[in-house]
């Protein structure tokens, strides 16, 4: 991988956490020795060696430690680093002096656990910046206010924010010298603030157990209409917490549909209505699965637990989709820190019939069957994030993208008539439920344990109107 030069007389000491050791490390020492190792050294030579003129690239998160003043400055901007070394792995795509523009070849999906992720970032030319730019683009972020984050919490944590941007550039297999301005946006504006978010609520939910219990993961629901990029986020996540020594598991609303057969006997138990014909609305998934394997996933508490995670199959029967066979079940081990529950119509409530059915007649046995989801599901969630759209209309888009990739993956797909077949049969749904989630939020939900991020239309957060 390209690296810039630094002008400078001395090279820097032999790092200490260059990439290259990241898969021939434990996790936990990873992050806790390694990391905290190579701040030191590289920083310690950083405040005596490299001039702040000569300074060509914002490198690998170890040099940022001891840039960080221990006493407080007139301004959280006088923190941020004005000199910055070499290292042996990535830097970041902020770059002092002339701006240039780069462009980013198409990311592989080799490490997605379900589609692909070039719908996910869209290729365009980035502008690189200083580094008192990024400290500002961090700051200038939509979620900075809501989530109470303030440019001097920014500055304390920024050896985080690097960090967590170079192992999000290595999972999507990017360079992140040379990030586009959609890639930064999704990383530092998106993706590594939901994870602060994430990391604050299992503190919160630490902090009710006493020293030596039993501690069960905390479930994050992440209710997001289809298309919208959940699964990579809930992906990106679970990689930072993985590589940060937390053990998750991520787990879909949609491993608990039906299988292929049983779907056929929803269909004729239900002529003529389009809504249940195929995968999708309430009541369409095996609930009692679902309790049962959310059940036994809290109860993994403890070092040597293990357990598979159910799968869907998607691809399966020309795109009508199938449950995944169990030989292809991933297992995840205890103790885990965190389950991660995705899912387009997670946290819909019932709505009063005479409201389902202005909506589509075809609703209110969907409204009826949505009674026992909240009972099923939404016991379980202990914080909820709800990303919000302003109009359900650009799902189909979104699913077009998603099943375009996976027939270039050499899967099976539907045609682009299938698609807009089956996303219709999801829209009365959201017509009928999302302006009571964006409202009300999910049952159980308080301010305390509920984050909103409203998305456009290529999936980035804006601020709220």
């Amino acid at each position: 991988m390209g690296m810039a030069a630094l002008n400078v007389a001395s090279s820097p000491p032999s790092p200490l956490c260059s990439f290259s050791s990241i898969h021939s490390l434990n996790n936990h020492d990873y992050y806790n020795i390694n990391h905290a190792n190579c701040l030191h050294s590289a920083s310690e030579w950083v405040s005596t060696k490299v001039n702040k003129n000569n300074c060509k690239f914002l490198p690998f998160p170890c040099s940022y430690h001891s840039s960080v003043p221990s006493t407080k400055p007139k301004s959280a901007v006088s923190r941020m680093p004005s000199n910055l070394s070499k290292s042996g792995g990535h830097g970041c795509s902020w770059i002092q002096g002339n701006s240039i523009h780069v462009h980013q070849n198409p990311i592989s999906s080799k490490n997605w656990r379900r589609g692909s992720v070039d719908s996910a970032f869209p290729s365009a030319p980035a502008e690189v910046a200083s580094v008192q730019n990024f400290f500002e683009y961090i700051c200038a972020g939509p979620l900075i206010g809501k989530m109470g984050l303030t440019s001097d919490t920014i500055a304390e944590s920024i050896d985080k924010w690097i960090l967590y941007g170079s192992l999000l550039s290595r999972l999507f297999q990017l360079n992140d010298m040379h990030l586009t301005d959609p890639q930064k946006k999704r990383f530092y504006h998106y993706y590594i603030p939901v994870f602060l978010w994430c990391e604050n609520q299992i503190s919160k939910h630490a902090s009710q157990f006493k020293d030596g219990e039993d501690i069960p993961p905390l479930v994050i629901g992440f209710s997001a209409p289809q298309g919208c990029g959940k699964t990579t986020l809930v992906s990106a996540l679970a990689h930072l917490f993985d590589v940060t020594g937390r053990k998750s598991a991520t787990i879909s609303i949609d491993d608990f549909y039906l299988t292929a057969e049983d779907q056929g006997k929803l269909r004729e138990a239900n002529p003529g209505n389009s809504l249940l014909e195929l995968r999708g609305n309430a009541g369409s998934h095996d609930l009692p699965f679902s309790v049962e394997t959310l059940t036994s996933l809290c109860k993994m508490t403890k070092e040597g637990m293990k357990m598979k995670l159910p799968r869907y199959d998607k691809s399966a029967y020309s795109g009508k989709g199938d449950r995944a066979d169990p030989s292809a079940w991933p297992v995840v081990e205890g103790p885990l820190t965190v389950v991660l529950f995705e899912g387009w119509m997670l946290g819909f409530t019932p709505q009063p019939v005479e409201a389902v059915r202005a909506v589509d007649p075809q609703l209110e046995i969907v409204n009826k069957n949505l009674e026992a989801y909240c009972d099923a599901w939404d016991k379980f969630v202990d914080a909820w994030a709800v990303i919000k759209i302003q109009d359900p209309s650009c799902v189909y888009q979104w699913r077009l993208q998603a099943e375009i990739a996976m027939r270039e993956a050499g899967k099976p797909g539907m045609t682009d008539e299938e698609i807009e077949d089956f996303v219709s049969r999801y829209l009365p749904a959201y017509k009928a439920y999302l302006p009571v989630l964006y409202t009300e939020g999910p049952k159980g939900s308080t301010p305390e344990n509920l984050l909103v991020i409203e998305i456009d239309e290529g999936r980035n957060p804006i601020l709220e109107n």
